[in-house]
């Protein structure tokens, strides 16, 4: 009772900025959580995974109980529920989610660790407890960024209530929201800060950079079985997807830039929904600035609680997003190392104050055009592109290097005696090359694959 009548007090600018910047902590409290998303397919046909049946997602989900997951449940408005999801506490008391993106893909959300070794750990024991029972069901994953050969209207939709509200508001608002949706997947660093003043530091440096992880993790040159001349395509999905909630966000690197500025670009960006009673009110399109004054229609009379704000962040989807972290959301899925690899280059710049001055200097001096021109070149031809007189190559190089810096000062050995400096070695390969991962596949396309793209789904198989 008491915590409903808290609740239901109109919000204000001091709370919707509090909400974020409770996520300050010391730097002996700084973890690192790595998420990666990957397609199901039928390793006979290619076919995709639908929720339903014996050897469905929904199986799937189940045979993962098996391990200690427990599930997590949707209501239905027939009075059901559906399972979305499961969740595991680890040693330390850390959460762990496994959940569904609306085409099926598959995702590990993983616990704020302390160290990558143990991020690795963990990404090892969800791909061999995923790959038992995905054998025992005729189910394979693929690791890339964009669905490589399937059409849209081939993929099934997943029993989500939110996911029905975007799907229907979507093309409203950008061309390729529903590829987005179902045909992309990515690997995604959440990362902490201490203060306001090092939030503001991270997240400039985080989005100026973001095009850089792009381009080292471009690994989705193919749609529907045809290189489509970018090398991510999951990255070319974002720059057509929604403009109200996505991009590099320019009022990050302006004056006065802090806590409450998001918050005031996340009131108006337009709502998807409102969850009450376990259930999902399509609020598409309206503003989150009448619900906390209770103008919103779907909910007459009704305020906005904290709640309801954290569920409003969670539909934002700049290429940094800040909650009480920050969310690096700039690169495409790609086999294990890469899952490894992301979190480390974002820790090693960022848990780092020399690395972090660093990583700064080199895109300090960059202009807003040089921002939004650089997205899109790193999405089209990767490391060719140029920055500032600089070939992107050559940033990249350095910010690996940056990164490597910053892991050997963290000094954390596994039992091996080997520090977190190891997960860079494929980023250090591909800086010094010049070559994406896309860069290779089209290598085999062009060569080896005679023009097909049917074999990556056993080249990048998990």
């Amino acid at each position: 009772m008491g915590d409903c009548a808290v609740d239901q007090r109109p919000l204000d600018m001091e709370a919707l900025a509090g909400a974020l910047a409770k996520g300050c902590k010391p730097a002996s409290e700084w973890r690192i959580g790595a998420e990666h998303e990957k397609f199901g397919f039928r390793p006979d046909t290619l076919e995709p995974i639908p929720y339903y049946g014996e050897d469905g997602i929904e199986a799937l989900l189940n045979g993962l109980k098996r391990f200690g997951w427990t599930p997590v449940m949707e209501d239905r408005e027939d009075g059901g529920e559906t399972m979305i999801g499961l969740e595991r506490v680890n040693a330390d008391g850390g959460l762990a989610n496994i959940s569904l993106e609306p085409g099926g893909q598959f995702e590990l959300s993983g616990a704020p660790l302390r160290t990558l070794h143990e991020i690795c750990a963990e990404t090892t024991r969800h791909l061999t407890e995923t790959k038992e029972v995905a054998d025992e069901l005729n189910i394979g994953f693929l690791g890339m960024g964009h669905q490589p050969l399937l059409r849209r209207e081939q993929i099934p939709v997943m029993p989500k209530g939110r996911y029905k509200i975007m799907r229907s508001y979507m093309p409203k608002v950008g061309g390729l929201g529903l590829d987005m949706m179902f045909r992309t997947c990515t690997v995604q660093a959440n990362l902490d800060f201490s203060s306001e003043a090092d939030m503001v530091k991270k997240f400039r440096t985080s989005l100026a950079l973001q095009p850089v992880a792009t381009a080292l993790f471009a690994n989705s040159p193919f749609v529907e079985g045809k290189p489509t001349g970018w090398l991510s395509s999951r990255a070319r999905v974002w720059t057509d997807t929604d403009p109200d909630r996505t991009g590099m966000l320019d009022f990050v690197f302006a004056d006065g830039f802090g806590f409450e500025t998001y918050a005031r670009y996340a009131l108006d960006v337009p709502m998807y929904f409102v969850k009450r009673k376990g259930l999902y009110i399509d609020a598409s399109g309206k503003s989150f600035r009448d619900f906390i004054d209770g103008r919103l229609d779907v909910l007459p009379g009704e305020h906005a609680t904290i709640k309801d704000w954290g569920d409003h962040l969670t539909t934002l989807f700049p290429e940094v997003r800040l909650k009480t972290y920050l969310e690096m959301r700039g690169a495409d899925c790609g086999p294990q190392a890469s899952i490894c690899a992301l979190p480390a280059l974002w820790g090693g710049v960022f848990y780092d104050d020399a690395a972090l001055s660093a990583a700064w200097d080199l895109c300090k001096d960059w202009t807003t055009e040089q921002h939004h021109q650089l997205r899109l070149d790193a999405a089209r031809i990767g490391l060719k592109a140029e920055v500032a007189g600089r070939s992107l190559k050559d940033v990249a190089a350095d910010m690996v290097a940056i990164a490597k810096s910053g892991l050997k000062a963290r000094a954390n050995l596994n039992g091996g005696m080997i520090d977190e400096t190891t997960f860079l070695t494929g980023l250090e390969e591909i800086a010094d090359s010049g070559m994406t991962p896309a860069d290779r596949l089209l290598e085999l396309y062009h060569g080896p694959w005679a023009g097909k793209v049917e074999p990556v789904f056993d080249y990048l198989a998990y």
